[in-house]
């Protein structure tokens, strides 16, 4: 089913989605446990850079509350659990969001895609569709100890209407990040492209190394 509608994530891209013909769009994965505060980083980079911030959970849960939606449920599903949603579903909705912002702005060619690639799968997705498309710079690593992301995780659930942010799903969903998703931190790790950044701290601490690090990026 999911395949039916979005195709095998290893077809090309059809030629008819447009891409800029004057500058490929250069990504930086966004990558931290649950509570490391990608998101509220992204915002402050968005700020302060010329990023576009496309966050993997979000698109999934607009996906997921989109009226008619075919895969609505079965993202519910996923995401109820901790487990990590089938590539095929996240890597158009990514692809989807970013041709959408460089048809609007060509500019807008700086992505921080948050929270993608989870897991190994998500990273072969990404090459099968993406890797001649866009280049990817480095991975921005929020490092954060488990319970510092629980406790924060838990705060914010009170106010985030969010299902997931309860101590149960929370649970599974660190364990799903630490199995799954560290590998791939790890593997971008041995080619010298990750950034780690010490999450624990306050948010404005946090992010003086974060513009530390773009700064010297570029």
């Amino acid at each position: 089913m999911i395949c039916r509608l979005f195709g095998s994530v290893s077809q090309k891209v059809p030629s008819v989605l447009y891409w800029s013909s004057l500058m490929k769009p250069q990504v930086v994965f966004v990558l931290g446990g649950p509570g490391a505060g990608k998101g509220t980083q992204c915002s402050k980079i968005v700020e302060n850079f010329n990023y576009t911030h496309l966050s993997a959970g979000d698109l999934l849960r607009a996906e997921r509350a989109r009226e008619g939606s075919e895969f609505g449920q079965l993202i519910a599903n996923y995401i109820k659990e901790g487990k990590i949603v089938p590539v095929e579903i996240t890597i158009n909705l990514i692809r989807k969001a970013m041709e959408e912002t460089m048809q609007r702005d060509e500019k807008k060619f700086r992505f921080l895609i948050d929270g993608f690639p989870r897991n190994e799968d998500n990273l072969q997705g990404w090459r099968d569709v993406m890797e001649e498309r866009a280049d990817v710079k480095f991975v921005l690593f929020f490092d954060c100890g488990n319970k510092v992301c629980i406790d924060r995780c838990l705060e914010r659930g009170k106010s985030s209407g969010r299902t997931d942010d309860n101590r149960e799903s929370l649970e599974k969903r660190i364990q799903t990040y630490l199995q799954s998703t560290r590998p791939i931190i790890d593997l971008y790790q041995t080619h010298g492209k990750v950034r780690t950044v010490d999450a624990a701290r306050c948010v404005d601490e946090v992010f003086a190394d974060v513009k530390t690090i773009l700064d010297k990026e570029g």
